[in-house]
């Protein structure tokens, strides 16, 4: 099975040894996702919130880039600094997805790089 790097400027780029995408046949591994502004490669600027929202259009972005959607993803995982805010996950998520939702793990860590409160990775499953 060959593997193919997915790269957009539509997302922040890496900032370590890893590619923001690999798609393996026609399943694409997502790399977490966490608020960056793409054109900057600094933290949105706002609430938890808007930062939640970053999230997903940075994800957004990745999955155009690899062929799919959001409406692709089977598997997020979730990681939160304070799980206070798992509602305001699900809060945007109802922006971004919807029925049938993909299955999701919202797991509290101590720290995420750049001391961001919320990073989400995904599994995206192409037809």
């Amino acid at each position: 099975m060959s593997k193919e790097i997915i790269a957009t400027q539509n997302a922040p780029g890496a900032i370590g040894a890893y590619s923001q995408a690999v798609k393996a046949g026609n399943t694409v591994y997502v790399s977490g996702q966490i608020p960056l502004v793409p054109s900057t490669m600094e933290v949105v600027e706002g609430d938890v919130v808007a930062q939640i929202r970053q999230v997903f259009e940075n994800l957004t972005a990745v999955c155009e880039a690899a062929g799919g959607g959001l409406h692709d993803i089977v598997k997020l995982t979730v990681y939160l600094t304070d799980l206070k805010d798992f509602g305001h996950v699900n809060d945007v998520m109802a922006e971004f997805f919807k029925e049938p939702y993909p299955a999701r793990a919202a797991i509290g860590v101590a720290q995420l790089p750049k001391d961001v409160p919320v990073e989400v990775d995904a599994i995206m499953v192409l037809a």
